[in-house]
Order: structure tokens, then sequence, then C-alpha cells
């Protein structure tokens, strides 16, 4: 399999005065805008990283709940100080979803691909880790599906109209979330952790309900879900299970993507579970 993706994407019709694409030979991104949430470290940070360094012109939007702090993402604005802009965006505050969606409409107009890259597994003192039914906690419960399940939607829909401006006649626009492996297995160490289990069950669902709805395909907007396979970063890590690095996922999440950007008749709007 070739380490290397082909990325094709058109620029926003408002954004820019020409649709630029780049060949299999350059394997680049040009006047595009790309929007990845959760985007402080991990697959996320890498996804921005990616996005910027095989482009010369593409313009990415990284956000997480902490900016100040996300260093990785700082360096990369050093870098690419032109091309990255970085705000803060908590999934279970509405206000941050929208005053994200303002500034990218102020700025670009449209969005062509946005990626949900975050999850939750724990947080001392408000969401732990339940292996067993006695262990479940109502709120530890409630705040991994607000979390891993509805953030990410909500989010979708709070980009929706920058999604449905970034669609042409020929792309569509992707709406992408993650969700882990690890988590759906069923035999990773650390056993089930239930709350964070269902809750990536129910962004996956949640998202195919949303890929089929007709105003996707309508809009022009294909909403997907990705699998970036066990990193070997993970917490969770599944006995027999090839462990990919960061880099490596992120490449093929990208060639995936690109997979389904192209509108034809024979491309399904959402691909049906296997």
């Amino acid at each position: 399999m070739n380490s290397i993706m082909k990325l094709k994407y058109v620029g926003c019709p408002k954004s820019f005065s020409s649709v630029r694409m780049f060949s299999s030979e350059t394997k680049q991104l040009d006047g595009s805008v790309s929007m990845v949430q959760g985007a402080s470290r991990g697959i996320g940070l890498e996804l921005v990283k990616q996005l910027l360094e095989k482009t010369k012109e593409g313009h990415v939007v990284a956000t997480c709940s902490n900016p100040s702090v996300a260093t990785g993402l700082l360096e990369l604005k050093n870098k690419f100080a032109d091309r990255l802009d970085i705000h803060r965006l908590h999934l279970t505050n509405d206000t941050t979803i929208e005053e994200t969606a303002k500034a990218v409409e102020d700025k670009y107009g449209c969005l062509n691909l946005l990626i949900n890259a975050s999850s939750l597994i724990s947080i001392p003192h408000v969401a732990h880790p339940d292996k067993t039914l006695s262990g479940i906690v109502k709120a530890s419960l409630l705040r991994s599906f607000e979390f891993n399940g509805i953030g990410p939607i909500m989010v979708i829909q709070g980009m929706w109209p920058l999604l449905k401006a970034g669609g042409t006649d020929s792309k569509f626009a992707i709406a992408a979330n993650i969700h882990r492996i690890a988590a759906l297995i069923g035999v990773n160490d650390l056993q089930c952790w239930h709350s964070y289990e269902s809750s990536q069950y129910a962004l996956s669902d949640l998202t195919r309900a949303l890929g089929k709805l007709e105003q996707s395909k309508e809009d022009g907007i294909k909403c997907i879900v990705l699998d970036p396979g066990v990193i070997d970063a993970c917490v969770s890590r599944p006995r027999g299970w090839r462990l990919l690095t960061k880099e490596y996922s992120v490449r093929m999440l990208l060639r995936e993507i690109n997979n389904m950007v192209k509108r034809s008749e024979n491309t399904p709007l959402y691909p049906e579970r296997h």
C-alpha cells in the first residue's frame, strides 16, 4: 500500500477565484479550507500537520478546548502563520461552536472538510472508567455521551451551512467523525469501559443516520465515520492487533477521505456498514 495518499479538493467558491486540483504526482491539496476539532494532540494534531505540509495554499482551522497550552499547535502556527487558524471550541459549550463558525464564515465563507478527532475516556473526579455493572456511574455515563456521542454531532450541525457552501457540483464537502476501534472490538487489555464504548457506538450510529438524511444529499455533504486503527500511543491496546503510528494512520485516513469526495452516480452518499 502506498504510504503517500492523493488528496483532491477544491476551494470554497466564495473564497477563491479559481478551482485548483493537484495531480497524483504532486499529491497536494490547494485552495481548500479544512477544520480539525480536537487538534491539540494525537490524531487531531497529526491531521493538522499533514494537511498543512501536503499543500501549498490550503487553509486549516484547528480547534481545541484550551489553545493557550496546545504547544504542538502553537509550533505549527509559527511555521504556517498565514494558513493556520486556532480557535477555542469545547464540545459541551455551544457558544464556542457558534463563535468558531462565525469566525470561519467571516474569513473563508465555507468549509470543504470537517474532522471531529477528539474523544474522552476519563476525567479525574468527573468521568470514571467503568468495567463492571456496579461501577457504572450515571454522571460519568452522561458525560461520556455528551462529549463523545453528542458533541461531534453538534459541531457538524453548527458547521453545516459552511459545509454546504463548500460543496460543488463535482465534489462533496466531508463531515467526518473519528471513532476508536479499541473501544468497539471488546478485546482490549483494559476490558470494557462501558461508558466510553457505548458512547463510541452512539457516535458511529448517529453519524450514519445523519449521512442518510435526504438533506445531506441535497446539500452535497457526505457524513462519514473514520477508524484510525489501534495507535501505538493508545491507552487501550487490543491483544494481537498491529499497532500503527499516528503518522501512518493519518495518511490512511486522508486517503479514505479522498476516495469519498468525488460525486458520481456510482458513489453512495453514505457507504453501508460491512
